[in-house]
């Protein structure tokens, strides 16, 4: 390694104080300078933090946007979730591979492209999206593609709409519908002052008392978990934020992020000061590094405001402060265990529980994992109080909660609407008419027929973090099923076998139907694999990856039927027809035992 290439690293590292937990940082910014994380620089780097090469290799290797060899000079990431095929992003690709002379998961020979697919950007309202050299394109034309390439072979990012917070960027704010907690007027400061008139213990109380359930999905009250991270000994507290949406269908926090990232961090303060946190972490999805500096500048303006930092509204001894952390391009980070993995500089691997968060999470310590939308959630309680709040919604399922749609349906974008209206009222709202199917929560949720469109959307009913994809009456849903298949494959962290294993042959017996060769037997072997990967995966992603296929059946059950080649056992290898040619090249017939 040159001399100069060290000092660069060195530098680097030095500047995240040598210390492992930064790893992700230190190999984000070395490959920003160097192009790559070669051998040689994972030595380096590992010497100089302290850990083996193997732990350096082991966490550039798990992250589909760290690059272990040399690339084009022009990376273009194509999303590749369901929506944007369904929006044309086939011929996009196409056009790529025609101007660029490059194949989709190749590297040109003159070095100038390289092409990739990656899962879901965040960005089904306006797709197909892509990536190119880390900078958003939406809303892809084959006939863009041309000046696309040329631009980039000028060494130019690009052309087209502009955004007005990264002007670098083409992404629409796709807000179709405010509503009185997430979107709407806030006094900057407001929150965090009423807040401080409670002690923590009476902060945590109003939280239990707005009966606010976490936004990810699952649902798990807020207060309850706030209150076991307080009382959980420790010598540090962290706030962490979810913000690695990275579910198919789902853009709701990019949209936070944008329009009210005050309301986000006003709401992280408030945890901090309530479980006695100074450290806060945004964990913020890679394929979001386009609003990463206007966030910086939103924490910096609350720093100056005295919003953030050391003795918050002149409050002595209130510090907390909030950093954040920008991931490489792993679905599964989105479970809160890998998260923390993540944050700590290493694979995204889900960790066993218990332990749980709350007693043993970031650095070992006490920590609170809750989602953008949650956080928002609470700094509007604290601000406008919990019976206000209990009063929206339902009785389970307070407040409002944001809806990213997408798909077949002529308003796609996200919608603030309260806990409890019918999907016939979403679809109605998004102009989405005749609709086949709905999948609800994304792959990891549940694809509901046109019969069930009368049920409500809230925890006692269908919960979900926020995806609705809407798919019309022509569509091929068993296709669905096995896109959605194939990415858990693909995002699947490879450490438990019912996950590892489970979802390829998941897949196959899925291939094996769809091709017409399967019997009823076989869709019986279809749900009890599912539902085997279903009870024994390690984590959510494994516990979930089975659902597009186990919804499906249970809900479009003929789509299956009328796949099958006979209600009866049919052997996959048929032993007579591969002798044929055999016994015609011999001119005699072999003696049968009788069946």
């Amino acid at each position: 390694m040159a001399d100069d290439q060290k000092k660069l690293i060195e530098g680097i590292v030095k500047n995240f104080g040598n210390n492992p937990n930064r790893l992700m940082d230190i190999v984000l910014e070395v490959q920003s300078k160097t192009g790559y994380i070669s051998d040689e620089t994972a030595h380096h780097i590992a010497e100089l933090i302290g850990v083996i090469y193997v732990e350096v290799i082991d966490m550039v290797s798990f992250y589909s946007f760290f690059q272990r060899t040399p690339e084009g000079k022009s990376i273009v990431r194509l999303s590749s979730c369901v929506v944007d095929k369904m929006h044309g992003m086939k011929e996009a690709a196409d056009a790529f591979e025609k101007h660029t002379g490059t194949t989709f998961g190749s590297t040109g020979s003159d070095g100038e492209f390289t092409l990739e697919y990656t899962s879901c950007t965040g960005m089904c309202d306006q797709g197909p999206a892509g990536l190119v050299n880390g900078r958003v394109l939406t809303n892809i034309k084959p006939e863009d593609v041309p000046g696309i390439v040329e631009s980039l072979r000028k060494g130019n990012a690009g052309s087209g709409r502009v955004n007005e917070v990264r002007p670098d960027t083409q992404v629409d704010l796709n807000l179709r519908k405010t509503g009185p907690v997430i979107f709407s007027p806030m006094d900057r400061g407001a929150a965090i002052r009423a807040a401080m008139n409670l002690f923590p213990d009476q902060v945590i109380e109003t939280v239990n008392k707005s009966r606010l359930r976490g936004r990810g999905g699952a649902g798990f009250p807020t207060g309850m978990k706030w209150s076991l991270c307080r009382k959980a000994e420790g010598e540090e507290h962290y706030v962490l934020c979810n913000a690695d949406e990275g579910e198919p269908g789902t853009f709701k926090d990019r949209v936070i992020l944008t329009e009210s990232p005050d309301l986000l961090f006003e709401g992280m303060t408030i945890a901090g000061y309530a479980l006695g946190a100074r450290e806060g972490i945004l964990y913020l999805r890679g394929e979001y590094q386009y609003l990463y500096s206007y966030l910086l500048q939103v924490l910096g303006h609350r720093r100056h405001l005295g919003l953030l930092g050391e003795n918050i509204c002149g409050r002595e001894e209130f510090d907390f402060d909030i950093r954040i952390q920008l991931g490489a391009g792993a679905y599964v980070c989105g479970e809160e265990s890998a998260l923390i993995e993540s944050l700590e500089g290493k694979r995204g691997a889900p960790r066993d529980r218990p332990p749980f968060p709350v007693t043993k999470g970031y650095k070992g310590q006490p920590s609170s994992v809750n989602n953008v939308e949650t956080y928002c959630c609470v700094a509007r309680i604290l601000e406008k109080g919990a019976d206000w709040f209990s009063t929206i919604g339902t009785k389970d399922s307070t407040g409002t909660k944001l809806f990213s749609v997408s798909g077949d349906c002529d308003h796609p974008g996200v919608y603030e609407l309260e806990f409890g209206l019918t999907i016939d009222d979403l679809l109605d709202i998004a102009g989405a008419k005749n609709a086949g199917a709905v999948q609800i929560g994304g792959p990891s949720g549940i694809c509901v027929a046109p019969k069930d469109f009368g049920r409500r959307i809230c925890f006692e009913d269908i919960s979900t973090g926020g995806s609705v994809i809407v798919f019309g009456p022509g569509r091929d849903m068993l296709e669905v099923v096995r896109d959605f298949t194939e990415f858990f494959i693909e995002e699947s962290c490879g450490w438990c076998a019912p996950c590892r294993i489970g979802t390829t042959l998941l897949l196959r017996s899925l291939d094996k139907i769809i091709e017409g060769k399967g019997t009823k037997s076989d869709l019986s072997d279809l749900e009890s694999l599912g539902n085997t990967i279903k009870t024994m995966s390690r984590c959510g992603l494994g516990q979930s990856a089975a659902n597009p296929v186990l919804t499906s059946l249970k809900n479009f059950s003929e789509l299956y039927h009328k796949k099958l080649r006979s209600e009866d056992y049919v052997p996959v290898f048929d032993f007579k027809q591969a002798l044929a040619e055999g016994i015609d090249i011999a001119g005699r017939e072999p003696v049968w035992e009788e069946e």
